[in-house]
């Protein structure tokens, strides 16, 4: 079993104030992998002095040195991918080449969005061709807290960007998943960061987030997990008056019109809800689908469904794990409970294990059809391979079903009708639509309306997340 109970602090990997451990479950054998520490206000109060104190240098630091820094990680990126590749298989189950392409990938894939954005960036611009300046100059100390589901990209999304433009952070990942972070930790020393500039406290929200979010010192929180949680960073923020950013859930709907290529995208649909076991947030987890090709998609989305094997995650290939913990696997069991309950028809899957699998947080993925909205299975994010296919009539009704939900992160629409996809693709409250399959490009934004959140990441939306701007004027 790995020890990983220091932390890291003022460039150095030191012992918690008072002693408390954790051990991290490795979620295809319920068994422990790795052992941890648990830290409280006394190991944060030493992380946010020391970013404090290297915040004074370090934001003072030129644009050429912060970017030879980052191309220094990404030189130690592409030599390690396997190394953060086994510690993401580890601590939340993902399959082999999942683990080392999509998840680990992600690091260097958004850095170098990152790199692109800062040789782009100017801190100073004249106002209008006056002797009028506004400058853009970084906020301060950030708290950042990144979740299981995809640690490594959103510990990119948050850290590289906030170091980039001139801040220093404390980290604390998410208790459950937290062998990535640690990785990335020595990644940052190795890549000669500053003493202060990057910091990581593991923990639970009680006990190191919320203190981070009450921090005085801390200037900026930036949070990527559950809306419930986010809230709750949100108000804990509320008394220093620090800015939040929040990358929270999301319920986006897939809408699939008659005259789409049907075999592709029910196919394509089903897989990318399927992928990483569901737990991604911008999953299109609710298929509506126009009901003169109804049936013939629920059948389509039937046999796709067969196809998605369960499997080991020491395995390569392009099946799925497990979920991430007890709690998930618990959860989800409830709402596919509650999907039948309801009445809503099975397709596949359901409650239980998979045929085959004793042991390990593993879910049979499951279709529901003949869902409505009111259905928990179409109004909760379920977090798991579960996926709910709802009929609609027009365009219109299509929409009103799309945007009937708190959240807004992500939508999918499919037509061969451009004009139509751009018309509803525009009317979603979604903060990110994919027609046709269409994905991001390496910096677009990425975040949500309504409960989904509050702020972008990726590029040079990411860098001025953690920007103040000044105006000077004579």
């Amino acid at each position: 079993m790995l020890d990983k109970t220091k932390f890291y602090i003022n460039g150095e990997w030191v012992n918690p104030v008072k002693p408390k451990t954790l051990d991290v479950i490795d979620p295809s054998t319920e068994e422990a992998c790795a052992v941890i520490s648990m830290g409280g206000e006394a190991d944060v109060n030493k992380a946010v002095a020391s970013a404090r104190e290297a915040f004074e240098t370090y934001s003072q630091t030129s644009k050429e040195e912060r970017l030879q820094l980052l191309k220094n990680l990404m030189d130690i990126m592409n030599k390690n991918n396997a190394d953060m590749g086994e510690a993401v298989r580890l601590e939340m189950g993902a399959p082999k080449t999942l683990a080392d392409n999509s998840q680990a990938g992600s690091g260097p894939w958004h850095l170098g969005g990152f790199i692109e954005a800062l040789e782009e960036f100017e801190d100073e611009s004249k106002y209008r061709d006056t002797e009028k300046v506004i400058r853009h100059e970084p906020i301060g100390v950030c708290g950042l807290i990144t979740p299981w589901n995809w640690p490594v990209n959103q510990i990119a999304l948050k850290v590289i960007p906030a170091v980039a433009v001139g801040c220093t952070v404390v980290l604390k990942p998410s208790e459950i998943a937290p062998l990535s972070a640690m990785v990335f930790a020595e990644w940052m020393e190795e890549a000669g960061f500053p003493k202060g500039v990057f910091n990581l406290v593991n923990g639970d929200g009680p006990s190191v987030g919320s203190v981070m979010s009450k921090h005085p010192d801390i200037d900026m929180m930036s949070f990527t997990g559950s809306t419930r949680a986010g809230v709750m960073v949100t108000k804990d923020a509320a008394d220093t008056v620090k800015r939040v950013s929040l990358e929270l859930g999301g319920k986006s709907p897939n809408i699939i019109f008659a005259d789409a290529d049907l075999q592709k995208a029910v196919k394509t649909g089903v897989l990318t809800c399927m992928n990483n076991t569901g737990q991604s947030c911008n999953a299109p987890t609710r298929m509506l689908v126009e009901k003169s090709v109804y049936d013939e998609a629920v059948k389509i989305a039937e046999e796709t469904v067969q196809k998605v094997q369960v499997g080991p995650t020491t395995e390569e290939g392009r099946h799925i794990g497990p979920v991430v913990s007890e709690l998930q696997f618990n959860k989800i069991q409830g709402l596919i409970q509650a999907g039948i309950d309801e009445g809503a028809r099975l397709v596949a899957g359901g409650v239980g294990r998979p045929d085959g699998f004793e042991k390990g947080y593993y879910i049979k993925p499951t279709i529901f059809a003949d869902v409505n909205n009111e259905m928990t299975v179409a109004a909760e994010e379920i977090f798991g391979p579960v996926l709910a296919i709802i009929p609609f009539e027009t365009e219109e009704e299509a929409i009103k079903i799309g945007n009937d939900t708190p959240y807004g992160l992500a939508a999918y629409v499919q037509t061969q009708d451009l004009d139509k996809a751009n018309r509803v693709a525009r009317k979603l409250r979604a903060g990110m639509v994919h027609m046709n399959g269409g994905g991001l490009s390496q910096g677009m934004p990425f975040g949500g309306y309504k409960q989904s959140g509050i702020g972008r990441e990726g590029g040079k939306w990411g860098l001025e997340d953690f920007l103040e701007t000044k105006a000077i004027t004579c």
